[in-house]
């Protein structure tokens, strides 16, 4: 990087910080969808997006949007964005990054009075994280057109649905169609992220190029066995659900180390009753098994299930498996991948491929556009949490690859 001074990083970290301290309590930054925090970040960023020479708007999937207009207006759009909403005690970059950086593209193409030949959409997508109801994405299903109405039903921890938390946000749920965008109307679409995992740091680079999106199978298996006296049931003789669940999760480990990119989780684990003196007869835990090639992920997860059978049955315990979730893996384009190496490289700093094991909103916009991604490395790896930290040369040479990407894409490099 140029010993010039930086262009991009000093009033992004300033507006970073000031999102981060939008939230739905003190105590820590938690914003999720159609709060008063969510209200508040959105007219924060539409701000922003006003004062960078955008027309804005709102949809009423709690969406916001600012367009800058090229020379062409007949001509497809570039989409920049990311998410606004958090998790619960979340870190400030995971999303608001990537909407920051997008809005500081613009804002220097308008500092110059420069106007490409195609408008630039810079999106901040609503309810990425689901954190608040359980379905994940509506904001970017909507702009597909593929918002599902099923979730108007789900409901916060506190019984309010997801339907009166729209209307009392402002919303009208019968305008959520016309979010969608035509077909044609986004040529593309590019998504600045944090990595949220260390390999990038662990390699020494600031910046990758994602390759892929991978795609998730999830599941709550319960297993019941036969609750008993933890002194007088002899080992030998015992059906111990948590035992079994215990295997199962060894095993999960076992089967999804060593292949590149798959991964396995259990992230949840309850036995019942619960009691420091009773065999358990029941155990519920979570199955989270992710890879960026859908045929990595499915044989392995039916390894898992073919195996949860098999423990089942020799420890003398039922097995209930059911499936909660299914995601296919979303290969970014090669056109887009090949355009952010070249973004990165004029930065004058190495790079690599790497796949996302997270998912993001660009998953669901390759529907309607091809679409790419731009990882920057964070803290040790760390998100979805406080400790989630920067470098604001990172974040410099994030958004000036961002920037180099917006200025020299071409339509006709999609063809």
């Amino acid at each position: 990087m140029s010993a010039a001074a930086p262009r991009f990083a000093p009033k992004m970290m300033a507006r970073l910080d000031e999102l981060g301290r939008v939230s739905d309590n003190p105590e820590n930054l938690t914003r999720t969808t159609f709060t008063p925090a969510h209200k508040q970040g959105n007219a924060l960023a539409l701000g922003w997006m006003q004062e960078a020479g955008m027309q804005t708007s709102a949809d009423a999937a709690g969406n916001i949007t600012g367009i800058y207009a090229g020379s062409d207006p007949s001509l497809p759009r570039l989409m920049l964005g990311s998410h606004l909403d958090t998790v619960r005690n979340a870190g400030k970059y995971d999303g608001m990054l990537g909407v920051i950086a997008a809005i500081a593209c613009v804002e220097e193409l308008h500092k110059q009075g420069r106007r490409l030949p195609f408008g630039i959409e810079v999106v901040g997508f609503s309810n990425e994280e689901g954190t608040r109801f359980g379905a994940t994405m509506t904001g970017s299903r909507a702009i597909i057109g593929a918002f599902d109405d099923a979730v108007f039903e789900a409901k916060d921890r506190d019984g309010v649905s997801f339907r009166d938390a729209l209307v009392g946000f402002g919303l009208d749920p019968a305008e959520i169609p016309a979010a969608a965008r035509k077909p044609g109307e986004i040529a593309a679409f590019m998504e600045l992220h944090i990595e949220q995992g260390p390999v990038l740091e662990r390699n020494g680079l600031a910046l990758g190029v994602v390759t892929a999106i991978s795609g998730a199978r999830r599941y709550r298996v319960e297993i019941k066995g036969l609750a008993g006296h933890a002194g007088t049931v002899p080992m030998g003789g015992r059906q111990d659900a948590l035992l079994a669940a215990a295997e199962i999760a060894l095993f999960i480990e076992q089967r999804c180390t060593g292949t590149p990119t798959l991964v396995g989780t259990v992230g949840q684990m309850e036995a019942f009753p619960g009691a420091v003196n009773v065999i358990p007869g029941m155990a519920r835990f979570s199955i989270d098994i992710r890879a960026a090639q859908d045929p990595v992920r499915d044989t392995a997860a039916d390894d898992v299930l073919a195996e949860i059978k098999a423990i089942a049955a020799r420890r003398k315990v039922e097995a209930i498996i059911t499936p909660l979730h299914h995601s296919a893996a979303t290969p970014c384009d090669p056109r887009l991948m090949d355009a952010v190496e070249r973004a990165i490289l004029a930065q004058k700093v190495p790079t690599m491929r790497l796949p996302s094991g997270a998912g993001h909103d660009a998953m669901t916009i390759a529907a309607i556009c091809p679409v790419g991604m731009i990882f920057m490395r964070c803290t040790r790896g760390i998100s979805h949490n406080p400790l989630e930290a920067v470098l604001p040369e990172d974040v410099e040479l994030a958004t000036a690859a961002l920037y180099h990407f917006v200025e020299n894409f071409t339509l006709e490099s999609l063809q």
